[in-house]
């Protein structure tokens, strides 16, 4: 038995060890009850401000999370509109500069264009007008021509005449002698630049008599002839024909590359075709005439005037066609340079469409970039709603582990 003194009354009873226990318990309980509901508002107390302490921390790493990708975002969305801006300005400027770059290379075509107009316009005229001019010295030429056949015919006529006293004075005398005397006598006065020699070359297995070239004063050949002298007195036992040398003088004339072919003869000296003067035989072999000996110094004057007179047509003969071989360069020239300029044209007109497709898909580019920000954007102003909305009851929902925890708290 174990004897209790009541607080209040201060009486003492008596009571056995069950009932002891029984109070004992009893008070345990209370105890207990009270200290559990003490802890348990201690934990409710802790949990809130942890809870509060959790969700304050969180927020404020949100906000500043948030806070730092605004203002990225803002930079970035920044650099990018300026950078649009600037590549926007860039193609505005491009675009300027192209059409500024036509239209001056229009100028220019069209101003050369004119100027090839006018310069080809000028050249016609020149050349009319130098035609106009050829033909009157051409007509003027012919004149003088017929004048000194004129003068020739009645100088033959004379020397025809002279023909007997001419052979009686060379029966001393060979006609090759005679021609190289009769030749040296003018050579001073009248043939100051001509070559009159032997030809001694018979590399090709023949050779004619003498060779007569001039020049002019630049050094440019006016005439060349090969001459061959065929004398009665050479004859043997048959007569020989004048015809029977043509052929062999032809062939010494285009060896040494000479222009004109011309047979000295006293052959056939009854035929009269030979007997009147100088007699052509084009007919037979081009450029070749056969002359008795005292037409040798007129047959080197005619040929020589009419060489010197048809030098110098060829000569404005050849101007006149360089003159329009140079406005064909010059067309040919213009077109080529329109042509290049056309294909250089087309070319940087590709490569400045390449450019602007460049730059278009540059500018598409950024805007899925901008696109994605602003969606990155959205995304985080969802999250930054899910972590105000987050609580403790809604962590520990379906996660019996956590719950007990915070039930032990």
């Amino acid at each position: 038995m174990n004897e209790i003194i009541c607080p209040h009354c201060k009486k003492a009873f008596k009571v056995d060890e069950a009932g002891f226990a029984d109070i004992l318990k009893q008070v345990r309980d209370h105890q207990f009850e009270d200290e559990l509901e003490k802890r348990l508002q201690l934990a409710e107390n802790e949990k809130e401000s942890a809870v509060k302490l959790a969700e304050a921390t969180l927020k404020n790493r949100l906000q500043e999370d948030l806070a730092k990708k605004d203002k990225e975002l803002s930079e970035k969305l920044a650099t990018k509109e300026t950078e649009i801006a600037r590549i926007k300005a860039q193609l505005d400027n491009a675009e300027l500069q192209k059409k500024l770059s036509v239209t001056e290379a229009v100028q220019k075509i069209e101003k050369e264009r004119d100027d090839l107009a006018n310069n080809l316009k000028n050249k016609e005229t020149e050349t009319l007008l130098l035609e106009k001019s050829l033909n009157e010295n051409f007509a003027i030429q012919l004149k003088t021509k017929d004048e000194i056949i004129k003068i020739k015919d009645e100088e033959i006529a004379f020397r025809a005449e002279l023909k007997q006293k001419l052979s009686t004075k060379m029966v001393g005398e060979s006609l090759e002698q005679h021609c190289e005397i009769e030749f040296n006598k003018l050579r001073a006065s009248a043939f100051q630049n001509a070559y009159f020699e032997k030809d001694n070359d018979s590399k090709t297995g023949s050779k004619g008599d003498y060779i007569f070239k001039e020049n002019d004063a630049d050094g440019n050949e006016v005439i060349s002839i090969m001459f061959e002298m065929k004398n009665e007195a050479d004859a043997t036992i048959s007569k020989k024909r004048n015809d029977e040398f043509f052929k062999e003088l032809d062939k010494d004339r285009n060896e040494k590359k000479c222009e004109y072919a011309v047979l000295v003869s006293t052959l056939e000296s009854d035929n009269e075709l030979y007997n009147v003067g100088i007699v052509d035989v084009s007919y037979r072999f081009p450029k070749m005439f056969v002359i008795r000996p005292q037409f040798f110094i007129p047959i080197i004057s005619l040929l020589r005037n009419a060489s010197m007179n048809s030098l110098k047509y060829k000569a404005e003969l050849a101007k006149v066609r360089s003159q329009n071989l140079d406005i064909t360069n010059f067309e040919e020239k213009m077109n080529a340079f329109k042509e290049g300029f056309a294909k250089n044209y087309d070319l940087a007109s590709r490569k400045f469409n390449e450019a602007i497709a460049g730059i278009d898909k540059t500018i598409k580019e950024l805007e899925k970039t901008k696109e994605a920000l602003l969606s990155s954007e959205n995304n985080l102003r969802l999250a930054n709603n899910k972590a105000e909305d987050l609580t403790i009851k809604k962590l520990t929902q379906g996660n019996p582990t956590m719950k007990a925890k915070f039930d032990e708290l």
